[in-house]
């Protein structure tokens, strides 16, 4: 099935750049733009696309209100949102992610990391571009945010732990099958457990949580 995206960002250039990449690539199709926040949510509101990728800084409302509206913890029925920035000192990022945001790119990276991403949030899962993951990530954990992470509902297993690493390094759920030795399926009643256990909503947050509490 054809992956439908909404595209939102406020340079012309940048935005057609990314419809064109994207509506090159097999299975993924454009099928709106926005120029701004506000304007995205109305279209993503009214096309219901599987995935949307937006820019994080946008006028009239930036990426992380609109991926609050879209797919933040009140919304019953989220659109998987991927974010792409700039990184630079981009303090949104952090409440990006907590706002619901699936994963999150450079504006650098290539057509098939680009690719990789869509497909992946369309499938329920994450990827946050493993070049950056430990760099990121790192340095929004210490951001103060006044509030604790949160502790485990019951101790993780030694499974979990390794599980949880691998998360926190942006593998997908096939390179940790493949580096754990353990078949997919098993991978997915991992994650399912932690994210029962940390009261976490998509792997994105499970590897928030890893740098929250310095177990990398």
């Amino acid at each position: 099935m054809t992956i439908r995206v909404v595209v939102a960002d406020d340079q012309e250039l940048i935005r057609a750049g990314l419809t064109m990449i994207l509506n090159a690539q097999p299975g993924i199709e454009v099928v709106g733009e926005a120029a701004n926040g506000r304007e995205a949510v109305s279209l993503a509101h009214e096309l219901r696309p599987d995935v949307c990728l937006f820019d994080i800084r946008m006028p009239e409302m930036d990426g992380l209100e609109a991926t609050r509206l879209l797919a933040g913890p009140q919304v019953e029925d989220p659109i998987p949102i991927v974010i792409i920035t700039t990184f630079d000192l981009d303090e949104y990022v952090h409440g990006a992610l907590k706002a619901g945001a699936r994963g999150f790119l450079l504006k650098d990276a290539g057509p098939d990391l680009l690719g990789q991403a869509i497909r992946a949030a369309a499938n329920g899962d994450a990827l946050i571009a493993p070049s950056i993951t430990a760099r990121l990530l790192s340095a929004f954990a210490h951001i103060d945010t006044g509030t604790a992470p949160v502790q485990p509902k019951w101790p993780l297993t030694d499974r979990e732990e390794e599980v949880l690493l691998t998360v926190a390094r942006g593998r997908t759920n096939a390179e940790i099958s493949d580096e754990l030795h353990i078949s997919i399926s098993t991978v997915k009643t991992h994650l399912s457990s932690l994210m029962t256990k940390l009261e976490a909503r998509n792997r994105v947050e499970l590897a928030m949580w890893t740098y929250e509490t310095d177990r990398l």
